[in-house]
């Protein structure tokens, strides 16, 4: 990489950095691009829109943040889980895990979904749900987990964690509410 692709590099996520904590902080109307130039220091917002067509653009980036640093989050304990058994609990605990630590991510994530940004994170939605499917299918071919829709069960355990995040806000303890997700689907997919 060129210092001219990194120092572009760094001031895209320095954008998109801000507009995660205004989204977060202050919620989608008031992330304005003059906003977003307070936040992050930049002295025009022609700064962002040189980087950004606009704010689904953007919005797209902080949805592309807040998976790649989930990844990164989770990747070592996804990576030590062996079995399929083992992998759906640390899939559980990873996520769960990760949106009580980045709260203020989730945060902004949220406000862009419930303000119609759906296509900024559509692909990453349908890439989780197929990579689920595809544990749970491998667990039914390992004959560890019992015969069901892999689609579905992919779909709930998905909605399940995801509605984990305004209890983990509210002070829900992370271990607590991963226990109890990693016990619902132990016996939800356990062979009869």
């Amino acid at each position: 990489m060129t210092t001219r692709q990194a120092a572009t590099a760094a001031r895209k996520e320095q954008i998109t950095r801000a507009a995660t904590v205004l989204l977060a902080e202050r919620g989608y109307q008031a992330t304005t691009f003059e906003a977003i130039c307070k936040e992050a220091g930049l002295s025009s917002k022609r700064l962002i829109t040189y980087h950004f067509s606009g704010k689904d653009e953007l919005f797209a980036a902080v949805a592309d943040l807040v998976v790649a640093d989930g990844e990164t989050f989770m990747r070592p304990a996804l990576d030590a889980a062996t079995g399929a058994r083992e992998l759906l609990a640390t899939v559980i605990r990873a996520n769960v895990a990760f949106l009580a630590a980045h709260a203020q991510q989730v945060r902004a994530l949220q406000q862009i979904l419930l303000n119609g940004g759906l296509g900024a994170y559509e692909r990453h939605h349908v890439e989780g749900l197929r990579r689920l499917s595809r544990l749970f299918a491998d667990g039914q071919r390992e004959g560890v987990f019992r015969a069901f829709d892999p689609q579905v069960m992919a779909a709930s355990l998905r909605a399940s964690i995801d509605s984990t995040a305004p209890l983990l806000s509210a002070g829900l303890d992370p271990d607590t509410c991963a226990n109890e997700l990693v016990e619902l689907y132990d016996r939800a997919v356990r062979p009869e």
